[in-house]
């Protein structure tokens, strides 16, 4: 069953056809229950089709994804910072995956379905609660990613965890090392309120949803490891020392 979810997920029309799908039974809980509120969107129109990288705090499991794929989607018919009404789904943006876990994306049918969307599924190396130590991505899980930028965008969540200020994944560092992407940072807020830790079902209303796309990052492609994790960080807002601005 992996097989074939896994080349199903390279055809755009069974891309475009999930979104339509998925796009529909989402959009109310993100536009219409809740209000949603976009800033730096026209950053996204000057970027090339391949070998962006977007780094984005996380939240949910599900329900920022969803809410990027809505606003790519909106962005590509000429929309600015709002979704307006969603006939976007009509012809989607599909040039995008997304870096999940993949227990995460096989959890149940639902989840299963939303990995043909664009899921690049990737390997835990770590357990969350655990004291395990943090390590970097799997070689196989990198190659990836890797073949997956050098014709689309990518979404990716640094910290590989809903828990706010976790330690960033050395593996993002390493994929920036390496294909010099375009990096964009994104800061998500209001998600864990208003959708339960999955992201598929709304728990609370009138909520505000905050996506903010920041312009691309100046990284210095030398630097050590350390250094360009802290500058991701502190772009998406997580780091430890503004931890210690926000207590």
């Amino acid at each position: 069953m992996s097989d074939i979810i896994s080349k199903l997920k390279h055809i755009r029309f069974v891309r475009a056809l999930v979104y339509v799908l998925v796009g529909i039974v989402t959009y109310p809980g993100i536009a219409i229950f809740n209000k949603l509120k976009i800033e730096g969107a026209e950053n996204l129109k000057k970027l090339p089709k391949k070998n962006v990288l977007f780094v984005s705090n996380h939240q949910t499991y599900f329900a920022e994804v969803i809410t990027f794929l809505h606003i790519f989607c909106a962005v590509k018919w000429g929309k600015k910072n709002a979704l307006g009404l969603p006939w976007y789904l009509m012809n989607p943006f599909t040039g995008v995956f997304f870096v999940s876990a993949a227990a995460t994306m096989r959890q149940n049918s639902i989840t299963r379905l939303f990995e043909l969307a664009g899921s690049i599924t990737v390997k835990r190396t770590w357990n969350d609660g655990s004291k395990e130590e943090r390590k970097g991505l799997d070689p196989s899980d990198t190659r990836k990613i890797d073949r997956a930028l050098k014709n689309s965008w990518i979404i990716n969540f640094p910290q590989g965890t809903t828990t706010p200020f976790a330690e960033g994944r050395k593996g993002t560092v390493l994929l920036i090392k390496q294909n010099h992407p375009i990096v964009i940072p994104i800061v998500i807020n209001g998600f864990n309120t208003a959708f339960d830790k999955k992201g598929l079902r709304m728990i609370k209303k009138n909520t505000i949803l905050t996506v903010k796309f920041k312009e691309p990052l100046l990284i210095d492609y030398s630097a050590n490891n350390n250094d360009i994790m802290e500058t991701i960080m502190i772009a998406i807002e997580q780091s430890k020392s503004q931890q210690e601005c926000v207590i």
